[in-house]
């Protein structure tokens, strides 16, 4: 008897490791915060648009003048296994090289330790497909996300980042400029490429965001746009200045998985 009670003790200790949860489900208070704060880098250099020139791995120089990617459906894991999923309609949010705040995404989660944060680059295909009244806000083609949607079978852009290389040959317009427009969840009205990625960062290769009274980490996220133009294809702009919706843009978007790292943990 003793036997089957300690059997049954291990197996719901189990299950309540690996329960999901969403922020004040457990009944506990959910008013502390947690900021990603987004840090765009190209190798050792933060990103500039001001005409800094950077180098990728074909050796082509090249600059930025815009750049922006979608970031959303955000899950955290605590200390005890629990996995902490913010809710989804809240869970959205596009990054702007050009916009400082939009860099710094603050959640408020229940009080507790965590160990590791995922979120997904791009939009999922649920809410692609959704009425346009239930994409409101950073969703809305007209508003938040206007110039980040494709308006038919292709959906929202994840990443774009657009520049100038010399590396581009002369053509009439002679701008030798660059553009990546990287979408496709797979289609709609029709099959296309799922550009669709999920990054999980292990907080524990620093040290454990701690939230609760009077503490409000900040997890220190390096995005380097290097990391776009290499992997599994190195990509060069010579050889494509435009990406969009092409079969290409998979390997492109296989690289830009890797373009996320964690820089530090500030557990203010």
């Amino acid at each position: 008897m003793k036997s089957i009670i300690t059997l049954s003790a291990a197996l719901l200790l189990l299950a309540s490791c690996n329960r999901k949860m969403t922020p004040g489900s457990d009944g506990k208070d959910a008013s502390s915060t947690l900021t990603l704060s987004f840090e765009n880098y190209a190798g050792d250099k933060t990103v500039s648009m001001n005409g800094e020139n950077y180098t990728n791995a074909s050796g082509e120089t090249f600059s930025v003048t815009l750049l922006q990617y979608f970031i959303s459906n955000i899950s955290l894991k605590k200390t005890d296994g629990t996995i902490i999923t913010l809710p989804q309609d809240s869970s959205y949010f596009l990054v702007k090289e050009s916009l400082p705040a939009s860099k710094q995404i603050t959640l408020h989660v229940p009080k507790g330790n965590y160990t590791a944060v995922t979120f997904m680059l791009g939009i999922d295909s649920l809410r692609n497909t959704k009425p346009l009244s239930e994409r409101t806000g950073i969703l809305d083609p007209a508003g938040g996300a206007e110039g980040m949607y494709w308006g038919w079978n292709s959906g929202y852009i994840f990443f774009k980042m657009e520049g100038h290389s010399t590396a581009i040959p002369d053509n009439k317009a002679g701008t030798k400029k660059f553009r990546y427009h990287i979408g496709l969840f797979g289609g709609m009205n029709s099959p296309t490429v799922n550009n669709i990625k999920n990054i999980t960062l292990d907080l524990k290769e620093k040290q454990v965001a701690k939230t609760g009274a009077g503490k409000n980490p900040v997890i220190r996220v390096h995005t380097n746009i290097l990391q776009m133009f290499t992997g599994t294809e190195n990509i060069s702009i010579a050889k494509n200045p435009v990406v969009m919706v092409s079969p290409f843009s998979k390997h492109i978007a296989d690289n830009y998985a890797s373009m996320f790292s964690l820089a530090a943990v500030d557990n203010k």
